[in-house]
């Protein structure tokens, strides 16, 4: 059997943390079994899907490295869905209902006063002729319910062991709404079927509707595949993730210059016991994969572990994956510079502010007090071109000549070569900067 598993998003908006490590999941599981991981657009809603943002969540997929073996859209397969229904309601087992939403609300609560489960009590099965055709007389539409068995379902979860859904305590689920508009159950089974979907990884908040999609997977002969619920996230102080996604698409993650593997490398592990570490490759994600360590209790997101995460992969980056990157930022060419600069760095556009520091203009800073030792260091500068040699030669030159040693030797020349109090380390950066900018900011003189 091939595994075959799918992500199927909504193209209503934009892909959040939430459904990257759902989409991961997948992938991950697919490829870790030599199988395959579809891209399902679920576009039903056609009122709201926009060819934008099925775009939109492509180049997100793209930009994690979750390349898709196949790729559909639902509004493509009415036709399917129509035989699918057909069929069910042949067989009695959808029927239609003539309720409106609110009296449906109103059922509702009376059941909730009473200490009843809010279950849907089927009365429409109890219309007689005359009050359908009244109904319909009266302009109303039905919407269509898939009829429950009232049976036990019970499945092995690949995370949460043996599940049990009494579907005799659910309504019978709403496959179809009253302007002939499809919802999601329906729809998602028969492309299951017939995408030969071997497994569904999907979040706990599935769980119950799994049990009614099971009975209509065997409603229409199909194989009930593997089904594998993983928690769900919290943010970091345990509230609701959702409250926070505005600033955790992954669009805005990617502009804001993430790494994708750092965020691949935090969502991968987060519910488990394992160590949380940087992974460089997917290839290395895919094989330390295991859907049998995740855990039950939720797990937190917190975005600074994206930013040190981030951090420590740029630390760790070979010459060789950045150097594109570096070549379209005007970046000195070799392995030099990059292993110069890369531990100081949290983004990758951080690079940027380096080569400001290199090229200028940079506005010096002397002290007062430091100016007769800046100027004995201009002095002291080794003529011509200069090496990774010379800041240590010309240090220690100043301490034997001045007495100074420490921060007082070392920080007034990185503030009047850099402006900074901080950065790469100056035998890296002084060659950089070259014998010219280096007497010029020594002199005080911004360039």
């Amino acid at each position: 059997m091939t595994v075959r598993t799918r992500f199927a998003p909504s193209p209503t908006g934009m892909l959040h943390v939430g459904n990257a490590r759902a989409a991961l999941f997948c992938f991950l599981f697919a490829k870790g079994q030599g199988g395959d991981f579809i891209l399902r657009m679920d576009d039903t809603d056609e009122a709201r899907s926009t060819e934008e943002f099925a775009e939109a969540i492509k180049a997100d997929l793209g930009w994690l490295g979750l390349d898709y073996d196949e790729t559909f859209k639902q509004s493509d397969r009415f036709d399917k869905y129509e035989a699918s229904f057909t069929g069910l309601k042949a067989r009695g087992l959808v029927y239609a209902c003539y309720e409106t939403p609110d009296e449906l609300e109103r059922k509702r609560k009376r059941q909730l006063a009473r200490g009843m489960p809010p279950v849907y009590d089927r009365a429409a099965l109890d219309l007689t002729d005359e009050q359908i055709a009244a109904h319909e007389a009266d302009g109303r539409t039905p919407h269509y319910r898939f009829k429950l068995s009232g049976n036990t379902i019970v499945w092995n979860d690949m995370v949460r062991g043996e599940q049990k859904v009494e579907t005799a305590s659910l309504s019978d689920p709403v496959i179809r709404r009253a302007d002939g508009t499809w919802l999601y159950t329906l729809p998602s089974v028969v492309d299951d079927i017939e995408g030969n979907i071997s497994h569904i990884i999907r979040g706990e908040d599935h769980v119950t509707n799994s049990g009614a999609q099971i009975e209509i997977i065997e409603a229409l002969g199909g194989k009930v595949p593997v089904f594998g619920h993983f928690s769900l996230m919290l943010a970091a102080d345990g509230g609701a993730l959702s409250k926070r996604l505005g600033s955790l698409s992954l669009r805005d993650m990617r502009e804001r210059g993430v790494e994708a593997m750092s965020l691949n490398s935090l969502i991968a592990r987060l519910g488990t016991a394992d160590p949380v570490e940087p992974v460089q490759d997917m290839a290395m994600l895919i094989k330390g994969f295991d859907m049998t360590r995740l855990g039950r209790a939720p797990a937190r997101f917190d975005s600074e572990d994206v930013t040190r995460l981030n951090a420590r992969i740029l630390h760790d980056m070979p010459y060789e994956a950045a150097a594109p990157r570096l070549a379209a930022m005007g970046a000195p060419k070799g392995a030099a510079f990059w292993d110069s600069v890369k531990a100081n760095l949290t983004l990758f556009d951080d690079v940027g502010d380096i080569l400001r520091l290199i090229e200028g203009p940079v506005s010096p800073v002397i002290e007062a007090y430091d100016a007769d030792y800046v100027a004995t260091a201009l002095d002291a500068l080794p003529q011509g071109d200069l090496t990774e040699q010379s800041w240590s030669e010309w240090t220690q030159s100043l301490k034997e000549s001045t007495g100074r040693k420490g921060r007082a030797l070392f920080m007034p020349l990185r503030q009047a070569l850099t402006g900074q109090a901080h950065g790469p380390e100056m035998q890296h950066l002084l060659p950089l900067i070259g014998y010219d900018k280096a007497v010029a900011r020594l002199q005080g003189k911004k360039g």
